[in-house]
């Protein structure tokens, strides 16, 4: 396994970390012992970062993620977790209150049953009502759970990587690390566009998604995803392609992202064992000549001189759904 620092912290992140979305029923059927032993097994293999938050599942990521880690020495792994985002319920979905923000720290903290998380971040601070309030009220809080050990470092995660780049140069709260998701991938790779500012602010660059959520896979995307029709046709073609050439699009895909330069760590979502082990033994080992041969294909035939992206589409989506909730009223 290999190690990185990430950013200006000190720590060193393993180069894949284990994404806590796979512990809800976001892509798939949860189960929980399952979900534990995959933990434990990811640790022994080196991986030491885990990624986790509220969202996912309303609390069964970081419930499940804290039974793995009952009796596991605090010194051995890395832990980071989310605020901002929270219910199903687009009423309740989002709070980046200073109040909110805080009970939710908390609450992370006895789901997870530790005294601290090395990493906290603001998530999708896209849907913020404005920028402002991350930076008034969500960062003034978390800067207080820091003073009070309660964590270590601060983050933000986002998909809009423009919006993040803003706040850190905003911010007058150091913020450690930023978390891009579906931009260091074979359809979009516009993260290497900024690793290099952040990284001269001694800012730790986290990707997550490399298969895009579910995009780059043989099996496609869960039906939530946002991606427009065209975007998913595209992928599904260049599934199509690597399944007539017996070759996993999701294993290509993903040694595409971990060969990126300026990244410190990769969230991988593994839902399985087998999926853990094939991705660790592609990051120790590579790919086959076949497999390279297909991914040269699949890059020229599919995602040459293009990008795809669903940028415009989460936001204004959930702004109509607001405006109806108010109307209703």
């Amino acid at each position: 396994m290999r190690y990185n620092k990430l950013g200006g912290t000190g720590i060193e992140l393993s180069h894949v970390s284990l994404g806590g979305a796979s512990f809800s029923h976001i892509y798939g059927n949860f189960d929980e012992q399952r979900s534990v032993e995959l933990i434990k097994d990811a640790l022994m293999m080196g991986i030491n970062y885990m990624e986790t938050g509220p969202w996912y599942g309303q609390g069964s990521s970081e419930r499940t993620i804290g039974k793995a880690l009952k009796g596991v020495p605090r010194e051995s792994f890395f832990i980071g977790s989310k605020v901002g985002r929270y219910d199903p319920d687009p009423a309740k979905m989002f709070d980046f209150s200073a109040e909110k923000t805080t009970a939710g720290v908390d609450n992370t903290l006895r789901l997870l049953g530790l005294d601290y998380v090395d990493l906290i971040q603001v998530h999708d601070v896209t849907f913020a009502p404005d920028p402002s309030v991350i930076l008034k009220e969500t960062l003034p809080a978390l800067e207080k759970a820091v003073r009070d050990g309660k964590a270590r470092f601060i983050g933000i995660a986002d998909y809009d990587i423009d919006l993040m780049k803003d706040i850190v140069e905003e911010s007058e709260i150091n913020i450690s690390a930023i978390l891009s998701y579906a931009k260091s991938t074979l359809f979009d790779n516009r993260l290497q566009n900024y690793t290099k500012f952040f990284k001269n602010k001694g800012v730790g660059v986290i990707n997550a998604a490399a298969t895009g959520m579910g995009l780059l896979t043989n099996t496609g995307p869960r039906p939530w995803h946002p991606a427009s029709d065209d975007v998913k046709a595209v992928c599904r073609k260049a599934s199509d392609f690597c399944k007539e050439r017996n070759v996993d699009l999701a294993r290509i895909a993903t040694w595409f992202t971990l060969s990126q330069p300026g990244i410190d760590t990769n969230i991988c979502g593994f839902y399985n064992r087998p999926q853990l082990l094939d991705i660790v033994e592609v990051l120790e080992n590579g790919l086959t000549e076949h497999e390279q041969n297909v991914l040269s294909e699949v890059q020229l035939r599919f995602f040459d001189k293009i990008i795809l992206h669903w940028d415009d589409v989460e936001l204004p989506a959930y702004r109509a759904k607001m405006d109806e909730l108010l109307k209703a009223r």
